[in-house]
């Protein structure tokens, strides 16, 4: 009977339901989870909306260093013995979020092998993605790496087909996450649009034409310099 009813668990069921150290919350848009130098005690799990990752340096300058998606957690670095928040995030949309004590999240990382995995994944994952954006930022004009960060936003490749940008990012938070400047954030988007990489109809949609001209290093993306 026990091995039956450890079959039967369901990781995202877990994460949607309020139980023992768990709980749902939701936050309107521009609400703060949690800020830089808070006590870090849960993890978070997003359901639904989008959370913006950003740090404050000591001189007070503010930088947006990521975007969190729906079956993404964040805050785990209180797994890792970081007593304190080292980033502050923020939600771009109405979002709903299930919060877990660091202690429940440790009992279920033990003695549930299938919500293991599904951590596992996530950290493996954004690990891999972290290695991509050092390489960007190393090696790429900021025009590619903003055509790269649209298609990212863009969620493109899940399904093959062009998609809008679920939320609204001003050309500054672009150029933040990118390290460049928004009036060259502003020039490559107008190019990239008569380009016909990309549309605006209300919001930012992405072209098979912008992936293509990444992928095959076309040289209206890698003869721009920064």
């Amino acid at each position: 009977m026990p091995k039956a009813s450890k079959s039967k668990f369901d990781p995202k069921v877990f994460l949607a339901k309020v139980g023992d150290g768990k709980a749902i919350l939701k936050f309107d848009k521009s609400q703060i989870v949690f800020s830089q130098g808070d006590a870090a005690d849960t993890v978070f799990y997003i359901q639904k909306g989008k959370i913006k990752v950003l740090v404050v340096s000591e001189q007070g300058k503010e930088a947006v260093v990521g975007i969190m998606e729906p079956g993404q957690f964040f805050g785990e670095g209180c797994l890792n013995g970081h007593p304190l928040r080292i980033s502050t995030t923020v939600a771009m949309e109405q979002c709903v979020i299930t919060s877990i004590a660091k202690s429940a999240m440790l009992a279920a990382l033990k003695s549930e092998p299938r919500f293991s995995e599904l951590f596992m994944s996530y950290l493996l994952g954004r690990n891999s993605r972290i290695e991509e954006d050092l390489i960007d930022q190393l090696f790429n004009s900021s025009e590619k790496r903003l055509a790269r960060l649209l298609l990212l936003l863009a969620n493109f490749g899940k399904d093959g087909v062009p998609q809008p940008i679920a939320v609204q990012i001003s050309q500054e938070t672009l150029a933040e996450m990118i390290g460049t400047t928004r009036s060259r954030v502003s020039f490559f988007m107008n190019k990239f649009r008569k380009l016909g990489f990309i549309s605006y109809n209300g919001k930012i949609e992405v072209h098979n034409s912008l992936l293509n001209a990444v992928l095959y290093d076309k040289p209206e993306i890698v003869r721009n310099d920064d």
